[in-house]
């Protein structure tokens, strides 16, 4: 069942508290996840230069094995929020058990493969004989705590689904408390060194998957949804998360690329590019913040059946994202100069950072629709549909980006093919939005 997007819209502000109650949180907890990184890092970098390039060569491997599965939380809020908007609640904590026992069983291959493969994986990622050993060290213990880490993830979208940001924001404050806590004990006070900060973080991890456990785990009990693994549930749950590796893994294509074409324009641009691509996450986080709102919102809509009010909602959450995106632009605009000066003091990177800060700055807008639009088709389980998007974007992207050294293009030049990126991701899921095919309703899609 569905309309086209221009049907009547209800008052504008109609969605806005929820909007904000869900989004405010999901911000807050986004922030959190970075903060693990950046404790370890500032604790291990009292122990050495070599220490802590270990630590970087290892969680970027382990940031990037994570970050392919965040299906588990995509998929999973979606498929939980439409049993919601269904009124079966005990289905929708049967669905979300179906994603964490998928996690688990992905976490422990996951553990299997990296173990074994440490050192290969270390050494292709050009690690020098002095920083391997402790990126072999910190790689291998935290792969034990993998599959805590993908069981936060689906546990995250089960709770979202259920329309519940709050509780993953207190999780996430008292997890990168404690992993604080730990790494300082471990690392310095029992000397441990760079295995204690390993140990100190898969321990948090571990404690966050046990509070989100709890949580979930009790309310499966009130509604009488089984805890046993249900490979049919579990078989679905991996169905339904393929389409969003895909799309996923062509994301990651997409940096990756743009990363490769930086090192090949010199050294100061790739230092700029490292720096640019930190404050693009950054500033991703707030607009990702309404994308998870639109997941959670849409999906319970489209369970209820009502397809004008997941459209109305859709126009509200476009509206904050066009907003949104504006404001931060506008913000980077005109802090630039005040910007720049926290990250380095190198003129030459200087000189490749500022005007690339600027493109940064006047795609922000489109951005934010990006983001919503991804949030919103996300939501109504149109997995299919944003796999083909963003492999049509990464087709695109891909020679305009190589394009940029044959050219003589600089820095600027390839940051205005990430604008490109997004402005044709911004077409395709806009394409989609207004065809109105995505609002198709039901407790399942």
């Amino acid at each position: 069942m569905t309309q086209a997007l221009d049907t009547p819209k209800a008052p504008p502000r109609r969605h806005d508290r929820e909007i904000l109650s869900l989004a405010v949180p999901a911000f807050g907890a986004l922030v959190a996840e970075p903060l693990f990184v950046l404790v370890d890092s500032a604790i291990v970098g009292h122990l050495g230069t070599s220490q802590l390039a270990g630590l970087g060569v290892a969680a970027a491997l382990l940031t990037t094995a994570v970050s392919v599965f965040v299906f588990l939380a995509y998929a999973t809020t979606a498929a939980v929020s439409r049993r919601v908007g269904s009124g079966d609640r005990g289905a929708a904590l049967q669905q979300g058990l179906d994603g964490i026992w998928l996690a688990l069983l992905l976490g422990a291959a996951v553990v299997a493969l990296a173990l074994p493969t440490a050192p290969w994986l270390v050494s292709a990622f050009g690690a020098s004989d002095t920083i391997a050993p402790y990126a072999i060290t910190y790689l291998r213990i935290s792969a034990f705590g993998i599959p805590a880490m993908l069981v936060v993830l689906a546990a995250t979208g089960v709770l979202r689904g259920l329309q519940d940001t709050r509780t993953p924001l207190y999780v996430a404050v008292a997890g990168f408390a404690l992993n604080a806590a730990l790494n300082a004990a471990l690392v310095y006070g029992a000397g441990l060194g760079i295995a204690g900060s390993a140990w100190g973080t898969v321990i948090a991890q571990c404690a966050m998957a046990a509070a989100y456990l709890y949580v979930v785990i009790r309310g499966a009990r009130k509604h009488g949804a089984s805890l046993r693994p249900d490979a049919a549930g579990i078989r679905a749950c991996a169905q339904a998360g393929v389409p969003l590796l895909i799309r996923t893994l062509s994301l990651r294509a997409v940096l990756m690329i743009a990363t490769a074409v930086a090192a090949r324009l010199g050294d100061a641009d790739i230092a700029a590019h490292q720096i640019l691509l930190a404050l693009w996450s950054l500033l991703a986080f707030a607009l990702d913040a309404i994308a998870i709102a639109g997941q959670a919102i849409i999906g319970r809509y489209l369970g209820a059946g009502d397809v004008g009010g997941a459209k109305d909602v859709c126009r509200r959450m476009v509206q904050w994202g066009i907003v949104s995106g504006a404001v931060l632009g506008a913000l980077v605009a005109v802090s630039r100069s005040l910007i720049v000066p926290l990250f380095t003091t190198d003129p030459v990177v200087e000189e490749a950072l500022l005007p690339a800060l600027l493109v940064v700055a006047v795609s922000q807008p489109v951005a934010g629709v990006v983001f919503v639009l991804d949030g919103v088709l996300m939501g109504a389980g149109d997995g299919r549909y944003l796999a083909w998007a963003m492999l049509t974007t990464l087709a695109v992207f891909a020679p305009a980006a190589l394009l940029v050294p044959a050219i003589g293009g600089g820095l600027t030049a390839l940051w205005w093919a990430m604008t490109l990126m997004m402005l044709v991701r911004l077409v395709t899921l806009q394409l989609r939005a207004r065809s109105g095919r995505w609002a198709v309703t039901g407790a399942t899609r």
